[in-house]
């Protein structure tokens, strides 16, 4: 399959260019005119680093394990 479509060509033929999108994995080019208007590649999700995003998000580390001082004052 071509890497550039008409987009004539791609109205008639969607569901075929993007099984192929699919399966392949390759991009393709959508043209106006002989001119690059849009790109259709096959979506991937990204797995999130859960440490990548907690890089950089603590502000302060003292003691984490000692007592805590502070007088509980109960609401009563």
């Amino acid at each position: 399959m071509e890497t550039e479509i008409s987009k004539s060509r791609f109205k008639a033929h969607a569901l075929e260019i993007f099984r192929h999108i699919e399966k392949t994995g390759t991009p393709v080019v959508i043209t106006d005119n002989g001119t690059p208007t849009l790109t259709v590649t096959k979506y991937r999700r990204e797995k999130p680093d859960a440490l990548a995003r907690l890089k950089g998000s603590v502000l302060r580390f003292d003691d984490p394990l000692a007592p805590v001082d502070t007088s509980w004052e109960a609401n009563t």
